[in-house]
């Protein structure tokens, strides 16, 4: 996929509707050593805290790329075109505790630029994250009647925040 650099700040894109219709996957680990693994995630957010440009996940604790994310200082989002919505839904749905995702989708994951997660050659928009600030939902806290129903297992989301160290898409991203 041709990509080129982009500002965090000049990023272009449709956050509601890339969270909720089109998904990002999610990846931490390392690369070069080959310790990794990836999922699909739809809900988050892209912005701005502390002053600086973030991207928030929440991965439930028993997700096995829940054991990266605390092993790992960073993480990659990486956005894809319509075609490969299949293979994401597949990787959302099925633990690399079990199966070999890289081999079953075909992705092909590759070194990022400046973080140890890797990040996937058919992407069209990469985000290079590190870990800032994380903390566990708490259900005390929920102010919303219906949100508890997301959770009938009682396995509340940690939230992380990560800060935007690179940013790379097609001309699509590029504001």
């Amino acid at each position: 996929m041709k990509r080129a650099e982009i500002a965090p700040d000049r990023l272009t894109c449709l956050p509601v509707h890339d969270w909720q219709k089109r998904w990002f996957l999610l990846a931490s680990g390392d690369f070069a050593s080959g310790a990794f693994n990836f999922m699909t995630v739809a809900w988050g957010g892209l912005g701005c805290m502390w002053e600086r440009p973030l991207a928030m996940i929440v991965v439930r604790p028993t997700r096995y790329t829940h054991e990266f994310l605390e092993k790992y200082p960073d993480f990659t989002l990486c956005q894809f075109s319509k075609e490969y919505s299949k293979k994401l839904a597949w990787c959302g749905a099925n633990s690399g505790r079990q199966v070999d995702k890289v081999k079953h989708t075909g992705l092909t994951p590759e070194a990022g630029r400046l973080v140890a997660a890797p990040v996937f050659a058919e992407a069209e928009l990469v985000l290079e994250c590190r870990k800032i600030y994380w903390s566990d939902f708490d259900p005390a806290h929920f102010v919303a009647g219906y949100i508890e129903g997301n959770y009938p297992d009682k396995d509340y989301h940690r939230v992380y925040f990560g800060e935007i160290l690179a940013a790379a898409g097609t001309a699509a991203y590029r504001g």
